[in-house]
């Protein structure tokens, strides 16, 4: 697996895995919210590639607090769940942040679906509020300190 710079061409395949993750991970009205971010507010975004094929995104936005910064529209192939592929994301994106002069703080905005998959990487949950992202998708803030090298 290699992971690299989301480019315009991954567009598709990105909304692809969206697509395959609706509506277990995602509600049906989030793609016109993914199109938009894509379009216009991504920061840093990656795609994880096997085979020359997309098989995991997901990004790092700077917030409005500047020693804090955001994990971002996380999507990996149902196919590939279970197979480290997040977690590997995940830390890929860590490292980075790391990078930029100032950040102390990762938060990642999720739902209860996948809040889990956060605990596991060392994420706190801070607040939960019922249906924000949806109808049966709540949202679950979550936060960790950055530390400047990985445990």
């Amino acid at each position: 697996m290699i992971i690299r710079n989301y480019t315009p061409d991954d567009f598709s395949a990105v909304i692809n895995l969206l697509r395959l993750n609706t509506p277990k991970y995602f509600a049906p009205s989030e793609e016109k919210q993914f199109t938009r971010y894509l379009n216009f507010e991504l920061d840093h975004y990656y795609v994880a590639e096997e085979d020359g094929k997309v098989i995991a995104c997901g990004g790092l936005n700077r917030s409005e607090e500047p020693s804090v910064i955001k994990i971002s529209w996380d999507i990996v192939h149902p196919d590939k769940h279970g197979k480290r592929i997040g977690s590997e994301l995940t830390k890929f994106r860590l490292n980075k942040a790391r990078e930029i002069n100032g950040i102390k703080t990762v938060c990642v905005r999720t739902s209860q679906h996948t809040n889990g998959f956060y605990e596991k990487m060392g994420f706190e949950t801070k607040d939960i509020v019922k249906d924000y992202w949806s109808k049966g998708f709540d949202l679950y803030l979550m936060e960790m300190p950055l530390m400047k090298t990985e445990n």
